[in-house]
C-alpha cells in the first residue's frame, strides 16, 4: 500500500536529483522527519520556498562542485533567498529543527546533520551582518 504524501508544498521531483538523467533517473532520498521540518518551515514563513537544490546523486554532486561529504547526497535543501528576509528565514530554520545551516549570498542551505553546524559560504558573511 502506498503511503500518503504529507507535505503539500513540496513534491518528489522538486526534492530529487536534478542531473536530468546524466547520472541517475531522479534519485530521491526520502526522510519523513526532514520533510516534516521543511513543511513546518514553509508554514511558518507563509510564502513559497523555492529550492535551488535538494538531493544530489554522487556524480551530480561532484559535477556541481559539492563537498565530497555533502549532506545533499542524502537530503538537504538550498532555499533561494529572493523575496525573503534572510535573518527571519535563518531564525525560522533553526526553530524548525535544522541542524546544518549554511549562509550564502543567494540561498540558505539546510540539513539535519548529527552535530549542529552553522557556516558562511565564501564571500557571503557581509550579506548576513546587516
Amino acid at each position: 500500500m502506498a503511503r500518503a504524501w504529507h507535505w503539500p508544498n513540496f513534491s518528489v521531483p522538486e526534492l530529487a536529483c536534478r542531473c536530468a538523467g546524466r547520472f541517475c533517473r531522479g534519485a530521491y532520498w526520502h526522510d519523513p522527519l526532514f520533510l516534516d521540518r521543511l513543511q513546518a518551515l514553509r508554514e511558518a514563513v507563509g510564502e513559497p520556498l523555492i529550492l535551488a537544490s535538494a538531493h544530489r546523486c554522487p556524480q551530480w554532486n561532484a559535477a556541481v562542485g559539492g563537498a565530497p561529504f555533502s549532506q545533499h547526497k542524502r537530503i538537504a535543501v538550498d532555499v533561494l533567498l529572493q523575496g525573503h528576509d534572510r535573518q527571519a528565514l535563518f531564525g525560522l530554520a533553526q526553530q524548525a529543527g535544522f541542524t546544518g545551516i549554511g549562509l550564502a549570498r543567494n540561498f540558505l542551505h539546510m540539513d539535519r546533520r548529527t552535530r549542529k553546524a552553522i557556516w558562511y559560504y565564501q564571500g557571503s558573511e557581509a550579506e548576513w551582518q546587516t
